[in-house]
């Protein structure tokens, strides 16, 4: 049964829907409306809070802590500096994804590591000879993200860390309301928008003062709803969805290495020797992988000509859809999309999809499985650059 995270006292009063889902073992609110379009707008278009408590959270810390993350992680982490955050993923011995994080290099030998799924096994069964300590803080630190175009304008205003000068995948150090708290520059919405890591005993505190304080920066409590459509729009992937780890996988065809999810570029094959890189390397040498993540957007005319064909107007999908549909091209499947939505902001039909590198190149027309009144049909869909969405607040100094 779910337990509630440290925020689960306000999240459960200001959560009008009673619309919880399970993430990690925790309760999470997937709307706190019975519809999600204020909390939408509000990343989009003023300051969004958002409980990430749920993550997986390792710190750690010793002489050999720099030498095991990077024994475990693609990237390099040697070129990584103190006080940076770095997206990345890790691999098992045959180079295929067992999960994706971030990690911020808060000293020299010191890290905290976020997971969407439980990690600690895997990396004490890489730290064995080294001089390092790992330990699980997932129930010792809450997660706050403040995400939207007012966010940064509302932390100044409420922190005592260096908020103005804080650049993209940075972080700094402070005080809310007295608190002590790290905050990041990262999120999961593509916008402009913060983390913040609090120790849990002191967690309401500072959702309080954020909440209170945020109203002047029409500030919204968001659910999971709007997160996966705003996920959507900035490319980002999600596990178990857009691929699966392959600690899950019941096959080879549902493993993926970092390429095939977009996430070739988070490999550094002239780093020193980790986990899966013979693999990786030997790859390469072969032309690469057999797949590609891409973006598709859907012809919008067609999807209206479905349904006047039956004399219903369009139906616009209420929330994004993870369940994964077929990719066709001149008849033949290719691949699938794994993630769909429509886009409020960029009033567009996308989707994430997985196809085979030779249908994968921008501008190609593809075909994609709609199902309109229990009927399968297809519409035609175009490959677009990824991400979608890609405002250049996100990562621009900030303007106060």
């Amino acid at each position: 049964m779910p337990v509630g995270t440290a925020f689960h006292e306000r999240t459960l009063a200001l959560c009008e829907s009673l619309n919880f889902k399970e993430w990690s073992g925790y309760y999470t609110v997937s709307a706190y409306e019975m519809t999600h379009e204020h909390e939408y707008n509000a990343i989009r278009n003023s300051a969004a809070l958002i409980d990430v408590t749920p993550l997986f959270k390792y710190l750690v810390t010793g002489r050999d802590a720099t030498r095991l993350v990077n024994r475990i992680i693609a990237r390099d982490i040697n070129k990584v500096a103190v006080d940076q955050v770095i997206y990345c993923c890790w691999c098992d011995s045959t180079g295929k994804v067992i999960d994706d994080g971030t990690i911020t290099r808060l000293g020299e030998n010191e890290y905290r590591w976020t997971a969407a799924d439980p990690s600690l096994r895997w990396f004490r069964q890489n730290a064995l000879g080294l001089d390092v300590h790992i330990e699980d803080i997932s129930e010792k630190v809450a997660a706050l993200a403040l995400q939207g175009p007012t966010s940064g304008r509302l932390l100044h205003s409420v922190a005592e860390a260096n908020i103005a000068g804080l650049k993209y995948f940075r972080v700094t150090h402070g005080k809310i309301v007295g608190v002590p708290v790290d905050i990041s520059r990262t999120g999961y919405t593509g916008d402009l928008g913060y983390e913040i890591w609090i120790p849990w005993k002191d967690a309401l505190k500072v959702f309080d003062e954020l909440m209170n304080k945020g109203r002047a920066f029409d500030i919204h409590p968001a659910g999971m709803v709007a997160l996966d459509i705003a996920r959507i729009e900035a490319g980002l992937i999600l596990i178990e969805v857009d691929y699966i780890s392959s600690k899950r996988a019941l096959i080879e065809e549902q493993k993926y290495n970092p390429a095939e999810i977009g996430l070739g570029k988070l490999v550094d094959l002239k780093k020193e020797s980790f986990v899966g890189r013979d693999a990786l390397a030997a790859e390469a040498k072969r032309g690469g992988p057999a797949r590609r993540l891409v973006g598709l957007e859907v012809n919008w005319n067609e999807v209206e000509a479905l349904y006047e064909k039956i004399g219903m107007a369009p139906q616009v999908p209420a929330t994004a859809s993870r369940v994964a549909v077929p990719v066709y091209r001149a008849g033949r499947q290719v691949g699938k999309a794994t993630s769909t939505t429509w886009s409020p902001t960029l009033k567009r039909m996308i989707a994430l999809a997985s196809v085979g590198k030779e249908n994968a190149a921008p501008g190609t027309t593809l075909s994609m499985e709609l199902t309109v009144e229990a009927v399968r049909k297809t519409v035609s869909a175009k490959i677009v650059p990824l991400p979608f969405f890609n405002p250049a607040r996100k990562t621009a100094a900030l303007a106060l």
